[in-house]
């Protein structure tokens, strides 16, 4: 036996590396980032920006700065506490450090993997709660399930990853309601492309905290993500927090180009449009099943689905392929991307079906 197999810990080699398909030279509508880059005249004024980074020095703490930038981007109170991430993944895992050895994660299926895989990480239960047919929250089963097994953390996407819809709000009010000892946490990473939010309601609930990140508006290789909550609760959850965990670049990015709030809300917009253009154009296409989606993505179900997936990596455009994950049999996921790039995905499954 070769020493790391001896050495590491048997449930972490169980494991499968969350896998990142190549996409050199690809169209790339897989991941839900945006399709949009930099404008050209904010670029010289971006690198300019950059040019007074101390890359010798260590970054700011804190990030007072950044932080004042996202509330201002996203409408966050002063009374609310902001706990900044490198992305969302690593507030996750700050979440579930904070529960001790034998606690309990609860969540909806299908949904987010990073919350099953961060529990096996930090060696916490994982259950779940699977969504009906129409893949909505079964309200009797989650507080059945809440019920049961006295989570420590319930974790939700709000809209939810890969079905794109969002949830009955009254059913995400009954859950924080029951699990008054839990923390629900609404992963709002979509929030840009929904009609509700529950981030006027953080202050009304001692026990629900949102999860949002910049990259689904257009900066994912950012790596930035915040979680919204009571200043009290983000004051203990801040313990855990790694030292400078969010790099000088990655500040000093944020704070220039999270402050063009305009260009960021047409983006927006202009996602939201398109995703009416994709959904509109598939569901002509015989044999299609479009869901409903609050995100910038659409989740379809297709006919031999396989073969289109490998259809459309043949004519250069990259699409998630969810075929083989339970409960999302011949099942793919389209990020909404450019009229350009969305017009050329129509044309080749339009082409594929005949």
């Amino acid at each position: 036996m070769s020493f790391i197999k001896n050495w590491l810990r048997a449930d972490i080699q169980d494991i499968n590396a969350y896998h990142v398909p190549p996409a050199l030279d690809m169209i790339k509508m897989d991941a839900m980032e945006s399709p949009f880059s930099l404008p050209d005249e904010m670029i010289k004024q971006y690198l300019s920006y950059l040019a007074n980074v101390e890359l010798n020095r260590y970054p700011v703490p804190d990030s007072q700065e950044l932080k004042r930038t996202l509330r201002d981007l996203m409408d966050i109170e002063d009374e609310l506490g902001i706990l900044l991430g490198n992305g969302s993944d690593e507030l996750i895992q700050i979440l579930a450090l904070a529960c001790k050895s034998g606690d309990t994660i609860l969540s909806i299926e299908p949904s987010f993997v990073m919350y099953d895989i961060i529990a096996k990480f930090t060696r916490i239960n994982y259950k779940n709660v699977q969504l009906d047919d129409n893949f909505e929250i079964d309200i009797d089963s989650t507080i059945h399930a809440i019920k049961k097994y006295n989570p420590k953390l319930i974790f939700i996407a709000y809209p939810n990853n890969p079905t794109g819809n969002s949830f009955s709000r009254s059913h995400i009010i009954d859950i924080i309601n029951t699990a008054s000892e839990a923390l629900v946490v609404l992963d709002e990473a979509y929030y840009a492309y929904a009609d509700d939010s529950f981030l006027k309601d953080v202050a009304n609930f001692p026990n629900l905290v949102l999860l949002r990140t910049v990259s689904k508006i257009g900066f994912a290789g950012l790596r930035l993500g915040l979680l919204i909550g009571d200043k009290g609760t983000v004051e203990q959850l801040d313990k855990l927090r790694l030292p400078y965990n969010i790099n000088s670049l990655t500040q000093v990015s944020a704070r220039f180009l999270l402050q063009h709030k305009n260009e960021i809300n047409n983006n927006a917009n202009t996602i939201i449009e398109q995703r009416t253009y994709l959904t509109d154009a598939l569901t002509n296409i015989n044999g299609l099943l479009v869901y409903p989606s609050q995100a910038n993505f659409l989740l379809f179900q297709a006919p031999n689905a396989d073969n289109l997936f490998e259809n459309l990596k043949d004519n250069g455009i990259l699409i998630k392929n969810l075929s083989n994950v339970p409960r999302l049999t011949n099942c793919l996921r389209v990020t909404v991307g450019s009229v350009e790039q969305n017009r050329q995905f129509i044309e080749v499954v339009r082409s594929y079906y005949g």
